[in-house]
């Protein structure tokens, strides 16, 4: 006869090595979430110091003299006639009054650097957009050089020796004198998300990439929204259970796990080479997306379909509604939550993707604005890409920004579809 007390200290050993089991487990569960959490703070926080500085941009204030006789211009003269006016030669006048002292060719040359290659198309545009200031003396704000704002932000250490510095004591006197003189201005780099790509770091903005993306991901939503829903429909609803419909729902899922880079190989031998489609064209990026979330939208679809239970149906059956009617009056409806959530993010993983755009040349240096889904763009993703492997100095920040619009893209994304969710969801 076995003994209670015997059984009862047993019993009691077994639970308490039962609950430090779950102790442990629950243990490591919350250590894991912590770490995972705790990288991705830094890696969050990391990012966003980087880019920082991206979001200002230094300026440098000068007295311009728009005398008509010298620039061969009235304030009659045509857009045409403005347009070819040499602004650069007006910018240089500007400093070297400002610095009389500069004489030697060299000198003269980090002189003339120290504003951005486009300071002479700010002033033309400047002059576009009111002619009245022909004839003026005007004070002009015009985009630092890379090599300035890296100074001002203290990327470049004046403290440093002139050997291993990038600005020299010469060009760092110059600077210094602007800054004595209130000639050196932070304000808020507008510019990085009004303008294009460019190969000066000063000039270089988002607004190319991001207008790409957007109709990239358009294109992609058009494609894939109707056909994909559509499927999802037919294979649970309406496909009858043979060997057919299981090959096509075993190929949708494998479909789901095919390397990305696949789809742009695919894109660029048929959208490409055979029907001759445009390169570097948002249309064509589009399709190739549209492609590689396909397999994705329509898994989540059917999911969603799947858990709306059978009762509804039967009911809208039992009160005489066709089989038609029931799928797109009462499941179809009932389903839509679900449906929108998993396309939402689908189209976050779209947004995301790189290497099947670089296969159909969306890696291509593109400075002009993209009009429509037919004219050359590059992304979000690409734009990262290729300012990355930039060598200037000025891009390593304007890199970390891309990626900080990126990531708020993606959570806003996420953000709509969680609240997509919670709204619309309906527990049965």
């Amino acid at each position: 006869m076995i003994d209670k007390n015997t059984m009862t200290l047993k019993v009691e050993k077994s639970l308490k090595r039962r609950y430090l089991k779950e102790k442990i487990f629950k243990s490591m569960g919350f250590i894991s979430v912590t770490v995972a959490f705790l990288f991705l703070l830094i890696l969050i926080l990391d990012i966003t110091i980087k880019a920082l500085p991206a979001f200002v941009q230094t300026q440098i204030v000068l007295q311009v003299d728009l005398n008509e006789q010298d620039l061969g211009i009235t304030q009659q003269s045509s857009v045409d006639e403005i347009r070819q006016v040499d602004f650069r030669r007006v910018i240089r006048n500007a400093l070297k009054k400002q610095f009389p002292q500069v004489k030697k060719r060299k000198q003269k040359k980090d002189l003339y650097s120290l504003v951005s290659v486009g300071a002479e198309y700010q002033l033309r545009d400047l002059v576009l957009a009111n002619k009245a200031i022909l004839g003026t003396t005007q004070k002009v704000t015009f985009i630092a050089d890379d090599d300035v704002d890296a100074l001002i932000k203290g990327a470049i250490d004046r403290n440093d020796e002139e050997s291993g510095r990038r600005v020299k004591d010469f060009k760092l006197n110059l600077i210094e004198t602007l800054e004595k003189n209130g000639q050196i201005e932070k304000n808020f780099n507008w510019q990085f998300f009004s303008s294009g790509d460019s190969r000066e770091p000063e000039l270089a903005g988002i607004k190319g990439a991001v207008l790409g993306s957007l109709y990239t991901l358009l294109v992609t939503l058009l494609m894939t929204f109707p056909v994909a829903v559509a499927a999802a429909i037919y294979l649970e609803e309406f496909a009858p259970k043979n060997r057919m419909v299981d090959f096509i729902e075993i190929n949708i899922n494998n479909l789901a796990a095919v390397p990305s880079i696949v789809f742009g190989l695919l894109g660029l031998a048929v959208f490409i080479n055979f029907f001759e489609l445009p390169r570097s064209a948002p249309i064509v990026g589009g399709i190739v997306l549209s492609l590689m979330t396909l397999p994705t939208i329509i898994i989540a679809s059917r999911s969603a379909i799947k858990a709306v239970p059978p009762s509804l149906r039967e009911a809208a059956l039992g009160l005489g509604a066709s089989k038609m009617q029931t799928v797109f009056h009462h499941v179809f409806p009932a389903a839509l939550p679900g449906i929108l959530t998993g396309t939402i993010i689908g189209m976050a993983q779209a947004l995301g993707e790189t290497a099947p755009l670089l296969m159909i040349g969306m890696v291509a240096f593109i400075v002009d604005i993209p009009q429509s889904v037919t004219d050359p763009a590059t992304v979000l993703p690409i734009q990262v890409y290729l300012w990355a492997d930039s060598p200037e100095r000025g891009f390593l920040e304007k890199t970390s920004a891309a990626i900080l619009v990126l990531i708020a893209f993606l959570i806003t994304m996420n953000a709509i579809a969680i609240y997509l969710r919670k709204k619309f969801e309906k527990k049965w």
